[in-house]
């Protein structure tokens, strides 16, 4: 697989491209994320084999909502049925798409195994060890940093599979070769989206909160409802567009 070189401004339009697309359907989008939400967390509550079997899950749910992101942004006259549409590739490679759910699982295993030995030394040498809140946030950034290969690998890998029938292996290694070849866009699309879905709602939350409190909350409440409906959908369709502008020569019908 070839993959293109993007400017980093790229890293941004995915974003805005993201909204675009979500403005096609709105109900569509909303419902394919929703329901890949629901899917983690009911598995999330399952006592002891939930967590892993969710990462065998995972590849196919991304590929699925992928194809409803596909069905908006072909042309009206040359879409499938969206039945059709929405399984595309699915069935044709879902052995492969397991395979890359055991390897994700396996992934996710190593990352928690690392994250655990560095653990093990113990906070008390960074001068974390007195503020539990402090230590809290230093443990996700650590597992952030420790995952970014994974999440490096796994970014265009379920659609590699899926739609050009890469094996599972492979797709993994194509996925971190061309995300790291577009370091400086997924950077921006980073930063892009933590102003987009972090620093913005939380300023806009402190200053409603200093204002009066009743406004905070329900401020707090329309942020929580903005980010799941709108956002996280908005995520979902940049990933991929991120596919489609790394693997596929942008076009004029772009978004």
């Amino acid at each position: 697989m070839l993959a293109q070189r993007l400017p980093a401004a790229r890293g941004v339009f995915w974003l805005s491209a993201g909204f675009a697309l979500y403005r096609r359907s709105p109900p569509l989008l909303t419902l394919l994320t929703m329901g890949y939400l629901l899917v983690v967390v009911a598995f999330g509550l399952i006592p002891l084999l939930g967590p892993f079997l969710l990462p065998l899950l995972l590849p196919t749910l991304t590929a699925l909502v992928a194809n409803g992101c596909r069905f908006l942004d072909v042309a009206d006259g040359s879409r499938p049925p969206l039945p059709r549409a929405l399984t595309s590739g699915l069935v044709e490679q879902q052995g492969a798409l397991l395979r890359l759910g055991i390897l994700h699982l396996a992934g996710t295993l190593a990352v928690l195994g690392i994250d655990t030995l560095i653990d093990g030394s113990g906070w008390a040498g960074l001068g974390l060890g007195e503020s539990n809140e402090a230590v809290g946030l230093a443990h996700m950034l650590r597992l952030m940093l420790i995952a970014s290969p994974l999440l490096l690998a796994f970014w265009f890998a379920p659609l590699l599979t899926a739609w050009d029938g890469v094996p599972a292996a492979k797709s993994l290694f194509f996925s971190f070769v061309a995300a790291w070849r577009n370091w400086r866009a997924f950077l921006a699309y980073g930063l892009a989206a933590t102003l987009l879905g972090v620093f913005l709602p939380g300023l806009l939350l402190i200053v409603a909160s200093l204002i009066s409190k009743t406004l905070g909350d329900v401020i707090s409440m329309a942020l929580r409802m903005l980010l799941v409906l709108i956002f996280a959908p908005v995520l979902m369709a940049s990933v991929y567009l991120s596919y489609r502008d790394v693997f596929h020569s942008p076009t004029a019908a772009d978004v």
